[in-house]
């Protein structure tokens, strides 16, 4: 931290407003929002960070801040502040929020065109469509079905399209404004899916054509038919009410929050757009920055329904719109729908990874690259367990070629520390498992990566020494929302990786599944061994009935949870009783 940086933590107020991030060649590089600008700035310039902060702070040179009456306004002058200056380090929105709509003008002869917002009110939008081919594909086709007029300018004389039918040709006649107005309500009816009034139609015309032996003009007609129907396919959900809603749902996990919007128009489920986003700081804030971006771009509908555990109190501020948080019906069953494709589409995401293999043999050669080694082709990762060193367990998992390898997986439990000694326990466990690949003449990996910091990677490597093995070790920290924060290479430094890299997918995928096996392993450990304890207290209960019961409950938890008459399916009445008053009254087991 320079000392232009230094002096001028010391005078930010705590107040709400906007600081910007600038580099040495007094660039904005990152725009952020605050509600206390003190605590926000400065934390920055303390602790441990993600990828990409780490990355962010080392350019900062000095900053900039603006002071605003309240959060909301500082939400508000953020997003302009990122329009206007596009900061590098804002990679969040800088995409996909400008979605096309379809707009017949307001002109005394309309025509279509396609449209990136639909903030001219008097005029008839359609829309909006995520996917941009289909905006198009769509336009194509109304201007193939109605006569509107497709020039800019309106000529002296008629073009093609009159000719082909496909133009009233103001330029030459005068048009009954009411023909427009049967077009404007013919259009609609299609897009909102209504198609059998049209079809109908060109089959007719179809059958003429061919009774007349005009096969080509009737091959059009069938081919029209065709694109309709395709233009037109929507999902089958539909409510009755006739509402223009969006409903959101997000799913958070790899260290990336998933966003899935549902487009509900005239009460019919029309389209849907996905946003995958780093995660930067607070998932909240995330999410508001997210709706206010997307609804400044495009038109707000009716009501927007959001999942139960969303903060919605600084978007109802600013956006004017119901925002609702169904908890039954069919609305809920939108919004759960909503967060199930989110998830599904994250999940795929890294599914997807996996299976391409070029991507992730790139990634293991970039690992190598960094790092100055060999492409490590086999890497075991390990991770420790414990509540205040009680139920003491490690996690250590093998990826091959970046593929999680499962039948070399292995378990540890904790025997020779005592307490809550995570270097101790990194000690024991990386000694058990290679002096057993030493005594065994297993193939050792390349690295090793341990789930931790600076001690954790001293604590490993020392013992690896030790054994007089030549094995790298990393280590992979994590930021205070458990989410993969930092690759540390052998002497505990940060490696610089961009956060959406398949590097960086990969060392997530890493993490996450030997912290899932260690947990999961702790888990299960902790809750034997409170159930064991707490069924040694029963009279009546021993190895035989304490056997049921757990092939029954599963855990002290669901037991817990189970009512008299349930554990007297298991245990006879008196035995059941006793059991349930000793878990209603024993703290231990809850």
């Amino acid at each position: 931290m320079n000392t232009l940086i230094k002096n001028k933590l010391s005078l930010l107020p705590s107040s709400p407003g906007c600081y910007l991030m600038k580099n040495k060649e007094g660039k904005v590089i990152y725009v952020g929002k605050a509600k206390k600008l003190k605590n926000r700035v400065h934390s920055y310039f303390v602790g441990a960070h993600n990828y990409k902060t780490t990355k962010l702070v080392s350019e900062i040179e000095d900053f900039d801040y603006i002071v605003t009456d309240s959060e909301k306004e500082a939400l508000l002058l953020e997003i302009n502040l990122i329009k206007d200056y596009a900061p590098q380090y804002n990679i969040m929105f800088m995409d996909n929020t400008y979605y096309p709509y379809i707009q017949m003008t307001n002109e005394k002869h309309p025509r279509l065109r396609i449209v990136r917002n639909a903030k001219e009110k008097k005029a008839k939008h359609f829309g909006p469509f995520p996917d941009a081919t289909a905006a198009r594909e769509t336009f194509k086709l109304l201007n193939r079905l109605y006569p509107l007029r497709k020039c800019n300018h309106i000529p002296k004389k008629p073009c093609l399209y009159y000719s082909l039918g496909q133009c009233l040709a103001p330029c030459i006649q005068d048009v009954d404004e009411n023909i427009y107005v049967d077009i404007k309500k013919s259009i609609t009816k299609l897009l909102n899916g209504d198609i059998k009034e049209k079809v109908n139609e060109l089959t007719d015309k179809m059958s003429k054509a061919s009774e007349e032996l005009n096969f080509e003009q009737a091959k059009e007609y069938r081919d029209l038919i065709s694109h309709i129907r395709y233009v037109t396919a929507k999902q089958h959900v539909q409510f009755n009410d006739q509402i223009d809603r969006d409903i959101l749902g997000y799913y958070i996990d790899h260290g990336y929050l998933s966003i899935q919007l549902f487009f509900m128009r005239h009460g019919k489920l029309l389209s849907r757009d996905l946003n995958l986003i780093p995660i930067e700081d607070n998932v909240q804030d995330s999410l508001q920055q997210f709706m206010v971006t997307f609804y400044q771009n495009n038109t707000l509908p009716k009501e927007i329904l959001v999942p139960q555990d969303m903060d919605v109190d600084l978007l109802v501020e600013i956006l004017d719109c119901k925002i609702l948080k169904p908890q039954k019906g069919n609305k809920a069953s939108l919004v759960q729908m909503a967060i199930e494709n989110a998830k599904e589409s994250l999940e795929k995401k890294f599914q997807l990874m996996e299976k391409n293999e070029a991507a992730t043999i790139g990634a293991i050669q970039q690992l190598g690259e960094i790092l100055h080694i060999q492409p490590p082709h086999i890497i075991e990762l390990f991770d420790n367990s414990n509540i205040q060193g009680a139920y003491a367990v490690a996690g250590m998992v093998c990826f091959k070629d970046g593929v999680p390898s499962k039948k070399d997986y292995r378990k540890f439990k904790i025997k020779t520390v005592e307490g809550p000694d995570d270097y101790g326990s990194m000690r024991e466990v990386i000694y058990r498992r290679y002096y057993r690949v030493l005594m065994e003449k297993l193939t050792p990996p390349d690295m090793i990566i341990v789930d931790g910091g600076l001690g954790q990677i001293h604590a490993a490597q020392e013992v690896i020494d030790s054994l007089g093995m030549n094995i790298p070790v990393c280590g992979l920290a994590k930021d205070d929302k458990h989410s993969t924060a930092m690759l540390l290479d052998t002497e505990g430094k940060p490696v610089s990786i961009h956060p959406k890299s398949e590097l960086f997918f990969l060392l997530t995928r890493m993490q996450d599944e030997v912290h899932r096996y260690a947990i999961s392993f702790h888990k299960n450990v902790r809750s034997k061994s409170l159930f064991s304890s707490t069924l040694d207290q029963i009279e009546g209960i021993g190895p035989k009935r304490k056997k049921q019961l757990l092939q029954h409950f599963k855990s002290v938890k669901r037991m817990k949870e189970a009512s008299l008459e349930e554990l007297m399916e298991v245990v006879p009445e008196k035995v059941a009783k006793d059991l349930y008053e000793s878990l209603h009254t024993n703290e231990h087991s809850s």
